[in-house]
């Protein structure tokens, strides 16, 4: 069976005064599919998000499927810890369904086990977003992004900012939701590890595209050595199968 493509970029060019950020840059991607974005800093990764956002001026084609909805969540999310926001209050600016809320806190995970209905109802809808967890953020930054029931989810280094153990606590929550909603996942990251063992494509992005296609076929230590230079060379032999 074929798989339905849902997004077609062409020719993508994006500049910003004399400065060209992203070079003709084309790819697709398909329905269901986890496609890792990589590539250095400052090497276009995040503008291109924008681009397929619509946020910023480009030349060449960005064609999405009709009717489809896409949700971003941003690298950084800094809430002052005095601004007066609750999670509740913050996710009543995209739904005031409070069962679609309460759903979508739990499918993150953001749960008590012991007593989950009082813990959300009573505790963690009236914490003020300034006073969570680096961790307990970003879950709460999807389930805003999930309540509209989306069918691509753009994230931006999802666990910038987080520990190791909530690093590997976010990337299964993310393939909980490929698995369970069919959500197509764009995710860019610098992880290489985490790019092997989440995703089943990879997009390599240095202002041009280095490499395109599943992780164990095109991260090869010359594409590696267009990405990060010299010191990267070795690094695809440890993570061939």
């Amino acid at each position: 069976m074929m798989s339905e493509q849902i997004l077609n970029v062409q020719n993508l060019t994006v500049s910003f005064g004399n400065n060209t950020v992203i070079e003709n840059l084309s790819f697709s991607v398909n329905k269901n599919d986890v496609v890792a974005i990589v590539g250095p800093n400052g090497a276009g990764k995040s503008v291109l998000f924008r681009a397929l956002l619509q946020f910023v001026p480009y030349t060449g084609k960005i064609e999405w499927t009709k009717k489809l909805k896409v949700s971003y969540i941003p690298q950084k999310f800094n809430v002052d810890r005095d601004f007066p926001i609750t999670v509740k209050e913050f996710l009543r600016l995209k739904s005031n369904n409070h069962k679609d809320i309460l759903l979508a806190l739990e499918s993150v995970g953001l749960k008590n086990k012991q007593d989950e209905q009082h813990h959300i109802e009573h505790h963690l809808l009236n914490e003020r977003m300034g006073w969570l967890s680096g961790g307990q953020l970003q879950r709460v930054l999807i389930a805003w992004a999930i309540l509209d029931n989306p069918d691509v989810l753009l994230f931006d280094e999802p666990t910038a900012g987080i520990d190791v153990g909530g690093e590997e606590t976010i990337y299964n929550l993310l393939k909980k939701l490929n698995d369970e909603r069919a959500m197509t996942i764009l995710l860019i990251s610098h992880d290489l590890n985490i790019v092997y063992k989440y995703a089943n494509t990879v997009l390599c992005v240095n202002k041009q595209k280095i490499c395109f296609g599943r992780p164990n076929d095109v991260l090869d230590p010359q594409a590696l050595v267009k990405l990060y230079g010299g010191e990267a060379a070795f690094y695809a032999h440890e993570h061939k199968n």
